[in-house]
């Protein structure tokens, strides 16, 4: 992968009805620990580094409860995700038996997971709305969440015969960027069969630097062409990570027909073949990996 972060929380989102607390917070990636991705590496999380050990440590707070693990993919043909496993250094008995009652309650803390998400994620894309309006992105950065990490979401709104453009600078420092289309109710749209997104590693810039993006339910013939699914509103995410400048980008609502007078002149043309062939190489590279 492009990137693996750790982020540690004290309850993890979807496990109680709000949004945790930013407390009992680290969050840690690659470059932070010092590991060589592409190589075998182990870290010890712990409150204190264990005495006499010299290897790669990162502090944990006592009161967490939660970790979560994020891979950054990139190229997606040609990246390898990494294989992680985790194990308690301290000794623990053998788990108990659950009984019945207890297995019941875990599922019904199971069940009431989505909903807690689903509440939590109306209220931020709704916020968005309230603040902001259709069709302009609002940069956000998540207390207690990702600190190399701004979000700039927006609604997308268009009717069958326009079409999006999404323009932006890219910063002179750029690990990883990306953006995703959602559906109205916060679901990411298809993105194997479809091209949902994009990002640093498959984007095409224009020959002035920026990066153009069109949304239109048909294919534009433009590169970094968004496949909003059928969908003529929804949600855009998208991400600077550890950038050296976090630029807002900007939406413009266009006729399809009169996009080309949009975008600069030496825009590409993209021929049905290339964007087969852009789709298939797509899919190839999302088979090879675990879709939850």
């Amino acid at each position: 992968c492009k990137i693996l972060s750790f982020t540690i929380q004290g309850k993890m989102s979807g496990t109680v009805d709000q949004m945790p607390r930013p407390n009992a917070h680290n969050d840690y990636d690659d470059t932070d620990l010092g590991l060589a991705l592409g190589e075998d590496f182990e870290v010890v999380f712990s409150a204190e580094r264990p005495a006499g050990y010299t290897g790669k440590w990162a502090q944990i707070d006592p009161q967490a409860g939660a970790m979560y693990l994020r891979y950054r993919r990139y190229d997606w043909a040609n990246e390898t995700d990494p294989e992680l496993s985790i194990e308690c250094l301290s000794p623990v008995p053998p788990k108990p038996r659950l009984t019945p009652e207890q297995i019941l309650d875990k599922i019904r803390e199971m069940a009431k997971f989505p909903k807690r998400k689903t509440n939590l994620y109306f209220a931020m894309q709704n916020g968005v709305m309230e603040r902001v309006g259709w069709n302009v992105f609002e940069p956000i950065r998540m207390q207690g969440a990702l600190v190399k990490q701004v979000y700039w979401p927006a609604n997308f709104q268009f009717d069958a015969d326009e079409a999006l453009i999404v323009e932006t600078e890219i910063p002179a420092r750029a690990p990883y960027w990306n953006i995703q289309l959602n559906d109205p109710y916060f679901n990411a749209l298809e993105y194997v069969y479809r091209l949902s997104s994009t990002n640093g590693a498959m984007a095409k810039l224009s020959s002035d630097g920026k990066f153009r993006a069109v949304i239109a339910l048909e294919d534009p013939g433009v590169p970094n062409w968004l496949d909003p699914a059928g969908f003529l509103e929804g949600g855009i995410y998208g991400r600077w990570y550890d950038c050296d400048s976090e630029p807002l980008p900007t939406i413009k609502r266009v006729k399809l027909a009169e996009l080309r007078d949009h975008l600069p002149a030496d825009t590409p043309v993209v021929t049905p073949e290339e964007r087969d062939q852009e789709l298939r190489t797509r899919v190839r590279a999302c088979q090879r990996r675990r879709r939850w």
